[in-house]
């Protein structure tokens, strides 16, 4: 397997076309302006997570779990909500694509306030809010967090 550094243009032309049909996150658009972004997808598609001991699974059977692993909202954009219909949205398109769980990796902000770099994960906090179940504590501030469906 190659890294990005070694593919040339083709290659990654080859690997994007691989990945097309199979969406990898979800916009969100305020009038004809994009202005955030969740990925979301199938946690197989996301090879790295089985090597983290901060998204390492619960367990073996991870079929039909889908993962939220990072939010961009754009800088005038943030404090209005979008994170969490960002989330909203991601929970629903894997519903609608099958999944019987989502899980998400966020950040323990326990009241601090962080910038926003360190916020990509999302906070758990959030992920609480929307319905999901803290499944373990990973380290002094992430958590996996879990939402049947």
């Amino acid at each position: 397997m190659q890294t990005n550094k070694e593919m040339d243009g083709g290659d990654n032309r080859a690997v994007l076309k691989a990945r097309l049909g199979s969406p990898i996150g979800l916009l969100a658009v305020d009038g004809s302006e994009a202005v955030g972004w969740v990925a979301v997808a199938p946690r197989a598609s996301y090879s790295r997570l089985a090597r983290s001991k901060i998204t390492a699974p619960v367990s073996e059977d991870i079929s039909d779990v889908w993962s939220v692993t990072c939010f961009y909202v754009r800088r005038d954009s943030r404090r209005q909500g979008v994170t969490s219909l960002l989330l909203d949205a991601a929970v629903s398109h894997a519903a609608k694509a099958g999944a019987r769980a989502v899980e998400g990796y966020p950040i323990d902000t326990e009241g601090r306030k962080l910038q926003a770099g360190e916020l990509y994960h999302g906070r758990l906090e959030m992920f609480l809010g929307a319905g999901f179940e803290l499944v373990e504590r990973r380290g002094t501030r992430r958590a996996l967090v879990r939402r049947g469906l």
